[in-house]
């Protein structure tokens, strides 16, 4: 991506978005964006949300991705089964509204949570806070990858022009930030 850029000329899109895909690829084996959460872990998110208040499956995946800062979205494939799961041990209930089941802990359920700990796990600690810390710079940088290529699409030669100028300026910006130390 360096070569080119830097005169505007021989600027190659497809190279571009070539790198970003492998930038996003890297970024997810890495920080395992890409990787499947545990179901204990689902079942306590699940226990944390229907402690606060009820909620049908699709407001429990959005508060999970909500609550993670986008970093963890279960699929409805974890949700539901951990949602029956719960309802078969008698931990939550469900009733009908509108055509949705909404879910709500029972008093067993509540007493289990009550018993278990009330750590969610989007909110365990400081190790977490350090993922989520870890994996938000790559993600910025893939979002800036992915406004350059719109720019160096769509752009005219002159946003071309400034659009390196201001990514050549963060550059520098972001090694200064090591130079603090």
């Amino acid at each position: 991506m360096g070569g080119g850029l830097g005169n505007g000329a021989g600027f190659n899109v497809d190279g571009v978005w070539e790198a970003m895909e492998q930038f996003r690829s890297k970024f997810e084996k890495r920080t395992g964006t890409g990787s499947r959460v545990g179901r204990g872990d689902v079942r306590a998110a699940v226990l944390a949300l229907l402690s606060e208040r009820a909620m049908h499956g699709y407001q429990i995946i959005h508060e999970i991705e909500e609550r993670s800062g986008g970093s963890w979205k279960p699929s409805p494939g974890s949700v539901y089964p951990t949602l029956q799961l719960l309802a078969d041990e008698g931990l939550i209930a469900a009733e009908e509204s509108n055509g949705r089941k909404t879910y709500a802990l029972t008093e067993a359920g509540r007493a289990q949570y009550a018993t278990a700990g009330n750590d969610a796990p989007w909110a365990s600690g400081d190790e977490d806070d350090a993922k989520r810390d870890h994996t938000a710079l790559p993600k910025a940088g893939f979002e800036l990858a992915q406004a350059a290529a719109q720019v160096g699409r769509t752009g005219t030669p002159e946003q071309i022009k400034q659009a390196v100028a201001e990514l050549e300026d963060a550059r520098r910006r972001l090694y200064s930030i090591l130079a603090q130390n």
